[in-house]
């Protein structure tokens, strides 16, 4: 609040001004395990693009082709059914998590979290520890300042630039990606996408950091739906570390005291800043930070360890053993989601064994409904004929539904018998026309059907449509 006196006017802030935070550095088993998810997931993010299946790559979204490679997948726009599924099998996977152990995932394996976590390594790297940023953030700007700041935005922007670059080449071949980068002969669409993501990955993760935990994601503001007494969170143990209170190490703990020494290095660990003693908070991330170093004090205290730490309401509550906590995961709810769970994988998985290696649309000639030619009356179609095997297949192309129905592929590769090759993962646009006895049939629209099979793996697909005979 600010006051004018010469105007007599009053200014109130409804807004704290945000205080960074700087994050202590800690060593524990949970901070390995962070570390783990890092390597694991980067490795996939970063050498997936890289991998080759035959002569193509491996994982692929080709949405100039509209094409999809997933190994020895190939999918199309039509196939859109697979993807709703995965978002589905993917949204009740993340429910299943949270119900049994909280956000983890936020902790472990979100990319904020990931890049955070790398960012604040290099800035640790050139800046120092959380004292040193500190310091250097307050001093007066001079060369020393400057070469810091200078050398770790470079690195960060950097290494933004290459994870932009290989965002981008998962739906532009990576291997044809990179020569076009470094000759700048890259396309405007795919030097956009690389920038973008790059700016994307160096914002959050170098300047934003928290806040999109804290303000832009919506996990922390539904989560709370999910959780219930027995889902497994970071917990701070009221009973045993209260009253807090600093003291020597020779204080005994339970008397006067609780365990808690009140030394806020929870609080200055923790990645979004808060206080895991005030109890669970939707800032909460869940990665355990606070347990590695509430650890490292209880041992040099000589008390036990275990005041914070992942556990349940009910298991914080009631005292109860690590065994007690595990015996309640298979609850109704979770039940509920594994079994839903099950179904949609198992449902995919048999769709995707037994689909089909190609697949045909009908379309009529809207340009011209009915033709006579000589004592003939021909529908004129096309059909798209997509071949989602990676071999050269022909297909035999055959019509039903009329008495002495003729089939004319007027493309075809083999005329008389009506067959036609499609290329490897390609489709082929190709004019037929069904031909019958002028008089023949009634005046009016008859149901027919073209029947396309492919010769190499016999598969068969039946596609239905209409013949029209003019009034």
């Amino acid at each position: 609040m600010s006051k004018n006196a010469s105007q007599g006017e009053t200014t109130i802030s409804l807004y704290e001004a945000q205080v960074k935070i700087y994050p202590r550095s800690i060593i524990g088993p949970l901070a390995r395990w962070r570390w783990v998810m890092v390597w694991l997931t980067q490795l996939f993010f970063y050498g997936m693009p890289w991998i080759q299946w035959g002569q193509r790559q491996a994982l692929l979204f080709n949405l100039e082709s509209k094409r999809f490679f997933i190994f020895g997948l190939i999918f199309y726009p039509q196939d859109l059914i697979y993807l709703t599924v995965l978002l589905i099998i993917s949204a009740l996977s993340l429910f299943l998590f949270t119900a049994v152990a909280g956000r983890l995932w936020c902790g472990y394996a979100c990319p904020q979290t990931v890049y955070t976590e790398i960012f604040l390594w290099i800035e640790a790297k050139i800046e120092g520890d959380r004292a040193a940023r500190m310091k250097l953030d307050n001093a007066p700007l001079s060369l020393q300042k400057f070469a810091k700041k200078f050398g770790k935005h470079f690195v960060w922007i950097a290494f933004a630039l290459w994870t932009g670059f290989t965002f981008v080449g998962y739906f532009t071949p990576i291997r044809e990606l990179l020569p076009d980068i470094l000759h700048g002969s890259a396309g405007a669409w795919n030097t956009f996408w690389v920038m973008f993501y790059g700016f994307a990955t160096y914002g959050n993760a170098g300047f934003m950091r928290e806040q999109v935990c804290k303000y832009m994601c919506p996990y922390a503001r539904f989560q709370s739906v999910m959780f219930d007494d027995d889902t497994l969170i970071v917990t701070y143990d009221e009973a045993r570390g209260e009253p807090r209170g600093s003291r020597s190490r020779k204080v005994v703990e339970g008397k006067n005291l609780g365990a808690c020494i009140d030394c806020t290095l929870c609080v200055q660990v923790c990645p979004t800043g808060i206080d895991i003693r005030k109890g669970l908070q939707i800032e909460c991330i869940g990665c355990g930070a606070c347990a590695d170093v509430c650890d490292t004090v209880m041992d040099k205290m000589e008390y036990s360890r275990g005041l914070i730490k992942y556990s349940t309401n009910n298991g914080t509550a009631n005292n109860w053993s690590k065994k007690q906590i595990l015996a309640r995961i298979l609850r109704p709810r979770v039940l509920i989601y594994t079994g839903v769970l099950w179904l949609l994988i198992i449902g995919m998985a048999v769709s995707l064994v037994y689909r089909e290696g190609f697949r045909v649309d009908v379309v009529r000639d809207r340009g011209v409904m009915a033709r006579l030619e000589g004592d003939k009356l021909e529908n004129v179609y096309r059909l798209q004929v997509m071949n989602a095997t990676e071999t050269m297949q022909r297909y035999k192309i055959s019509a039903t539904g009329l008495d002495n129905l003729q089939v004319d592929v007027e493309s075809g590769n083999d005329e008389h018998n009506n067959i036609i090759a499609v290329k490897p993962a390609e489709t082929r646009g190709v004019a037929v026309d069904l031909e019958i006895a002028d008089g023949s049939v009634s005046q009016g629209s008859h149901k027919i059907a073209f029947v396309i099979k492919a010769l190499d793996t016999n598969e068969t697909i039946t596609e239905k449509s209409i013949f029209l005979v003019p009034r």
